[in-house]
């Protein structure tokens, strides 16, 4: 090849220089730091906003017995002022007080529960509640469902989730920016294992408090083992049911099991049934409670 003169290799290296630069490379391969890459660079996205509020300026509290306070003050009978959800006890410092301050939980907290009431119940009561308009709706039912009879008497799973179900729908109709605490149905079992030391609390089972799981209380046998272990398992599957529902609604918060796990021992038992909880085990819901309401998730 002929030799290019000075000149010509200077016209040739600027020419390069400059197609180089409209094709916007470096001697690296690499982008350049023009202005089509900032074009092309994709915007940092917002913050999203939170959809779960740890501070809800409201609260309703649907349920069965243990949210209203039952057998926690007196025999046979219901105590909504210790209750965990909405008491205004200073021993228990409920849900609501702890969330709203003592004055404000007066006057923007309300409790819906029915002693005795079972998951076909709930939708009614969510009914109430979400007339209301709360910031927050708290969920303990199921407890019912399983103590029935006779084990064969038991709500059945599916029915449980289609009544599950009903009960948020009816909410969002109504009140489709509340957000909804759902509490793990107990460990009746564990109940059953501490109450059954007490010879009093005994005599209080055969009122009818709980059959499938406390008839016979003393009986150990095969049969009676089974009839039991019929019933835990029982609360377990309906504990799935309210974690799997529950994860659908992205303003519903499920307590993991933290209820079904706790040991209630004889002190956070009531002394008058030694099944439903005493103000002391009020207190111990109603601090499980808050901490999970007011837990950071991702």
């Amino acid at each position: 090849m002929p030799k290019l003169s000075h000149r010509s290799r200077a016209v040739a290296a600027v020419t390069a220089a400059v197609v180089l630069g409209a094709a916007g490379c470096d001697v690296l391969g690499g982008g350049g730091p023009g202005e089509s890459d900032a074009r092309e660079r994709p915007k940092p996205s917002a913050s999203p906003v939170p959809v779960w509020d740890s501070s809800p300026a409201s609260l309703a509290a649907v349920g069965d017995s243990i949210t209203r306070g039952f057998d926690a003050c007196s025999v046979l009978s219901d105590c909504p002022e210790v209750s965990w959800a909405t008491g205004d006890s200073g021993e228990v410092k409920s849900l609501a007080v702890r969330l709203l301050g003592a004055a404000k939980a007066a006057t923007h907290s309300w409790n819906y529960a029915v002693s005795g009431a079972r998951m076909a119940d709930l939708p009614a009561q969510m009914a109430q509640a979400a007339a209301r308009k709360p910031a927050l709706v708290t969920v303990m039912a199921g407890a019912n469902d399983a103590c029935r009879a006779s084990a064969e008497a038991m709500t059945p799973v599916s029915d449980f989730r289609s009544e599950f179900e009903e009960s948020l729908r009816t909410l969002r109709r109504t009140a489709p920016a509340a957000q909804v605490y759902v509490a793990s149905v107990p460990n009746l079992k564990r109940l059953w294992s501490q109450g059954r030391t007490n010879v009093l609390g005994k005599q209080v089972w055969k009122l009818g408090i709980c059959p499938s799981m406390l008839g016979d209380a003393d009986a150990l046998d095969a049969a009676a083992n089974l009839r039991r272990e019929t019933v835990q398992q029982r609360v377990e599957d309906y504990n799935t049911v309210l974690k799997e529902v529950c994860a659908k609604d992205p303003r519903c918060r499920f307590d993991g099991g933290a209820v079904y796990e706790f040991r209630f021992g004889t002190d956070q038992l009531s002394h008058w049934d030694w099944f439903h909880p005493s103000k002391d085990g009020q207190a111990r819901l109603a601090e499980i409670a808050y901490r999970e309401v007011t837990a950071r998730r991702a």
